[in-house]
């Protein structure tokens, strides 16, 4: 009799911490899918805002280069097209630079979801070599 009452407790202790890993364990992930919704929401922002500068600046300045080719027609025609042809590919090649770096600097996804469960780990070590000594 007096063997089934601590594995009953023991059972109970069992139940309590795989009860309590599983509520964890579904907080992080609740988090995981929060982060990864607003990266989904912040990269199509982003989209959609670049696809319009992009469209909008490219539009202003093929317009600007024709303005100025047929204002120079009869005097510097071809001066302004060299000029416009130099701007546009150095303008170009400067965005594909930009573009080239801010892609290989990118942004950690999951950080912080990360630092929750590095917490977690350090908050079990530390109660594992409490309980050890």
């Amino acid at each position: 009799m007096a063997d089934s009452a601590p594995s009953r407790g023991l059972f109970a202790s069992l139940r309590g911490l795989l009860a309590s890993s599983i509520g964890l364990l579904a907080n992080r992930l609740e988090l995981l899918g929060t982060e990864l919704q607003e990266e989904k929401l912040r990269l199509l922002g982003l989209l959609a805002y670049g696809a319009a500068t992009v469209l909008l600046l490219w539009t202003g300045i093929v317009f600007l280069a024709i303005f100025l080719t047929v204002l120079f027609w009869d005097s510097h025609r071809l001066l302004v097209l060299a000029f416009s042809t130099a701007a546009f590919l150095i303008g170009g090649g400067f965005a594909l630079y930009r573009a080239r770096r801010h892609a290989h600097a990118g942004t950690r996804l999951f950080s912080a979801s990360l630092a929750e469960l590095a917490q977690d780990r350090a908050a079990l070590t530390a109660a594992e070599r409490g309980g050890q000594t």
